[in-house]
This record gives C-alpha cells, structure tokens and sequence, in this order.
C-alpha cells in the first residue's frame, strides 16, 4: 500500500502545496497499482480520505466518494478489514 507509514502531522515543509501532497499520493498510489497488475487493470469506485489541518489548527477528515453511501461503506469497511488483517495482531512486522 502506497503511504502505509505514519507521516509527520501537520504541515509538510518539503511540499507545502497541499495540491502537490495530495496529486503525489494519487500517483504513488498508480504506482504501487501499475506494479501489482503489470497485465493491465481497470479502475472500479473510488473513495478518497484526506486529512485536512485548517490554519485555525482545526482538525477535519473529508471523504469522498461518487457512488451510492451504502456502496462507500462497504468499500471502507473492507479497507478497514483489509487495514487490520495487513497492520493487527499477528501481522508480520507487528510489535
């Protein structure tokens, strides 16, 4: 998974265009895909996380997705699930 580490909260000094930061994780996402299906693929739903620090230092998680709400949770309880199996108990590399 593309950006699976902790990062620094907050404001990224080596790319402070929130833009920048944004497109850069998309295209390392395309990556991490291109590298798994070498074959060929094909892009299903998206659903995208973002967390956004506001200058105020207010903390905000936006979601979106373009498909119907039941569809969206579905897909990020299997992120989840997906996330928990990868990072839990007795995952390797787990502490």
């Amino acid at each position: 998974m593309a950006g699976a580490e902790d990062e620094p909260q907050g404001s990224d000094e080596q790319e402070p265009n929130p833009r920048a930061r944004l497109m850069h994780e998309v295209a390392e996402q395309m990556d991490a895909i291109d590298a798994d299906y070498p074959d060929g693929f094909t892009i299903g739903r998206v659903v995208t996380v973002v967390e956004v620090f506001g200058a105020n230092e207010s903390v905000d998680v936006r979601v979106r997705a373009a498909q119907l709400p039941w569809v969206s949770l579905g897909l990020l309880d299997w992120a989840k699930k997906s996330m928990e199996a990868v990072n839990g108990p007795g995952a390797p590399d787990a502490e």
